[in-house]
């Protein structure tokens, strides 16, 4: 029996025009009555997913946020750390040295700002931060003492900057962090052995729950680990080829309603309603 239902947003959750459907808030609803814990599974920083929370309306109760891919569990009962992986001061600037003489874009997260170390925030580190409700922070290399503790870094450029760059340095990086190109803009940088799925499986053991009683539903290569981790593992429908291969079961896409289709055919199969 399923116990935790673990969900990504983007491309997940949210439909492709980053809103949250009637639907799927009812879904949820539905599965938090029916005894499920839910817990959201994002990269996205606090400040792109607490109105999201907030807007779904849950009532009071234990809820658990996994955000910044896994390098940030809170409780939002009290909106509270209870497990983080964080960079060191050595990484940051490890990681800045390399976009010298690139198209690309540092980008690091605290728990309230999207952080860039540039002189000036390129228009895609704008656009993307305005997805998650941020502003760009403009930093220099001098601040990053002052900037701890950093969860989690992305590089930001254009697809063919950010190919060239992955090309060039992925294979030294993935030596001592986890790496994960989860858009064609965006190549995430994140503490060694940080993942969603090291989050949920630690979050899993301490409300008690094995593997088997775990669900997630993602749709990007973010979620690989996820999905491999959880018992029930969902694609959606607009999942790329990777995680429609590794999943039990691939649900209808986001703009279709596809958790919501997810957790009522579960609800159905296990309660019976």
């Amino acid at each position: 029996m399923i116990q935790l239902i673990a969900i990504d947003l983007d491309g997940t959750l949210l439909h492709e025009d980053k809103t949250l459907s009637t639907g799927n808030i009812e879904a949820l609803h539905r599965a938090h009555e029916a005894g499920y814990d839910i817990v959201i599974c994002t990269g996205r920083p606090l400040a792109g997913v607490r109105p999201i929370f907030e807007e779904i309306g849950l009532p009071d109760g234990n809820y658990y946020m996994i955000i910044n891919n896994g390098c940030t569990t809170l409780s939002i009962k009290n909106w509270e750390i209870i497990g983080k992986e964080e960079l060191s001061l050595e990484d940051m600037h490890r990681l800045h040295v390399l976009t010298k003489d690139t198209d690309v874009q540092l980008t690091l997260f605290d728990m309230d700002h999207y952080l860039v170390v540039a002189p000036e925030a390129s228009e895609l580190v704008t656009m993307d931060a305005g997805i998650v409700n941020s502003k760009p922070t403009l930093v220099s290399e001098e601040d990053l003492p002052n900037l701890v503790p950093i969860f989690q870094a992305m590089y930001v450029g254009d697809p063919s900057a950010i190919d060239d760059f992955q090309d060039q340095n992925e294979a030294a990086l993935e030596a001592d962090f986890n790496t994960v190109r989860s858009q064609d803009i965006l190549f995430e940088i994140l503490p060694k052995g940080a993942s969603k799925a090291s989050a949920l499986q630690a979050l899993s053991q301490t409300l008690g729950y094995r593997r088997d009683q775990v669900m997630a539903l993602g749709d990007a290569n973010n979620d690989l680990e996820m999905l491999r981790f959880a018992g029930y593992s969902i694609a959606m429908g607009n999942g790329n080829a990777a995680v429609k291969e590794i999943a039990d079961f691939i649900t209808l896409t986001n703009d279709e309603d596809g958790v919501a289709h997810a957790i009522h055919k579960l609800i159905e199969t296990e309660k019976g309603e």
